[in-house]
């Protein structure tokens, strides 16, 4: 099943089958302001252990959620003034965030050293979304070849179709990983470099 949005102005009716999808446990796609999300319910343990299925990945590799905005974030993680004033000033954006997790997290997404990775994107599908669905949604990108993500939503369709319950055709994106920061020290560390400035940061 494919549904097609406006990415600048985005039906929010047409966003009630996809909420429903993933309330019943669904895995779904949908767009970011980097690449394309393959994503589920926080909430929902045996959906997750689908997406580590789907993209035939090892359970001790963390998955990402996405919260909807700085408060939602704050039940999830545990949030220093310095991580605060940084996210305030950057998000939403091309950012991953990684902060001590707090007991909402499941077991399954936490790292030995109970860390998680939250995103807030800049992408008026995603986060209507998230709101609309009331908890945060995992997200972890598709990979075709090369390690390249998949910026086509018909291309993941066709590759995936079989495998996934929904896809949230936002356009043809130019896909790019995002800046994922470390924020569980005193200062930020620079994990990967991607989409995200990071003159800001350091």
């Amino acid at each position: 099943m494919v549904i097609s949005l406006d990415p600048d102005n985005p039906e929010v009716w047409y966003l009630i089958d996809a909420v429903e999808i993933l309330r019943k446990g669904g895995v779904a796609v949908f767009p970011t302001d980097t690449v394309y999300g393959l994503g589920c319910d926080l909430s929902k343990k045996k959906s997750i252990e689908r997406l580590y299925q789907i993209k035939k990945m090892p359970r001790r590799k963390p998955l990402s959620f996405i919260c909807s905005d700085l408060k939602d974030i704050a039940k999830y993680a545990h949030v220093s003034n310095m991580a605060y004033r940084l996210m305030k000033r950057l998000l939403p954006g091309p950012y991953t965030f990684i902060l001590p997790a707090t007991h909402k997290v499941p077991r399954l997404m936490l790292t030995n050293r109970r860390t998680v990775g939250i995103r807030v994107p800049d992408n008026k599908i995603c986060i209507e979304l998230v709101q609309q669905l009331g908890n945060p949604i995992i997200s972890t990108s598709l990979i075709l070849d090369e390690d390249e993500p998949i910026s086509d939503p018909f291309e993941i369709f066709d590759t995936y179709g079989n495998q996934i319950d929904l896809v949230i055709d936002g356009g043809v994106l130019r896909a790019e990983r995002s800046t994922v920061v470390d924020l569980t020290n005193n200062s930020p560390e620079i994990i990967r470099e991607g989409k995200g400035d990071i003159s800001g940061i350091i």
